[in-house]
């Protein structure tokens, strides 16, 4: 278990709670113990495993998520808890009657940010290339609600200097491509985790509104911090040769590392809470006020 990611990847694995821990067991012993109060997400990757129904419980009454996986690692499935936060049914009235400018305004410091974390993870892995300088352009070019989908043209930009001018991001694809999609997971389960802690509703995004999508504000929240996520992937799959269990630590590690926010140095995972609380406020004081902690350079002296 890295970062509170608890994943269930080897068939036939039955999974339940025992006083204060998750026990993970086969037909006729117990393999592993987890304490419940250290799960943040539990992945079944899994063809065949079997929860009990208290396991399920009380991983919901900790604010954990249960995420299930199909083919090249995606989700297909996320259940999260219904809030138990007092505060939550004020909070959703407030954030589905925010008014669409500033949700426009929101979005536009989303990609901004998104686009600056892709400039500085470029600089990094790749010091010698313009492109970083690049997309730093491209970020002040953002306008409320992007209508000009700068995201787009830059992510064509940042993709094609990341994995080289042959790569596309195809979620159907093995490679570098199945890499991004279980680091994803771990990003989306975390960020689900924060926004139901936070008394919000992850149906109501800021952008997002696929029909198809119950979590358009998770989505909406992770962007930013999904170039963190992209050089993880990169590091994993260089260091590796398939996404076995050595690569999914390395890709759930995302949730440990530091960024720096206002009050100094905090891991993602509290980054995350740090933001979809700072929501709340953008909801109740009609401002943009969004934290978002900053990403810190490989080696750097923090």
């Amino acid at each position: 278990m890295v970062g509170g990611i608890v994943e269930v990847a080897e068939n036939r694995r039955y999974l339940s709670k025992y006083r204060g821990f998750l026990v993970v067991s086969d037909d006729s012993r117990e393999l592993g113990r987890v304490p419940l109060d250290d799960v943040t997400a539990l992945i079944i990757s899994a063809r065949q495993a079997s929860l009990s129904r208290s396991l399920m419980e009380a991983i919901a009454s900790r604010n954990g998520i249960i995420v299930v996986c199909g083919q090249d690692y995606l989700p297909i499935s996320i259940t999260f808890p219904y809030p138990g936060n007092y505060a939550a049914p004020v909070r959703i009235k407030l954030q589905a009657a925010a008014s669409r400018p500033l949700c426009k305004r929101i979005w536009q410091a989303i990609v901004r940010e998104k686009i600056l974390n892709q400039s500085r993870v470029l600089s990094w892995l790749q010091p010698d290339s313009s492109v970083g300088g690049r997309l730093e352009g491209f970020a002040q070019r953002v306008k409320s609600g992007d209508p000009d989908n700068v995201e787009a043209q830059a992510a064509r930009l940042y993709w094609s200097t990341f994995f080289g001018p042959k790569f596309g991001r195809n979620r159907q694809q093995d490679g570098e491509n199945a890499f991004l999609n279980y680091v994803y997971t771990i990003l989306r389960s975390a960020v689900a985790r924060s926004v139901v802690a936070s008394g919000l509703l992850p149906a109501l995004g800021i952008h997002h509104h696929n029909q198809r999508n119950a979590f358009p504000l998770v989505d909406d929240l992770m962007e930013p911090y999904r170039p963190l996520a992209d050089m993880v992937a990169w590091e994993a799959f260089y260091e590796e040769d398939e996404l076995g269990p050595s690569a999914k630590a390395k890709l759930a590690s995302v949730l440990t590392l530091d960024l720096r926010a206002a009050q100094g140095v905090t891991p993602l995972c509290n980054a995350l809470h740090q933001m979809a609380a700072s929501l709340v406020a953008c909801f109740k004081e009609k401002r943009v006020c969004l934290r978002m902690a900053q990403l810190i350079p490989p080696n750097a002296n923090t």
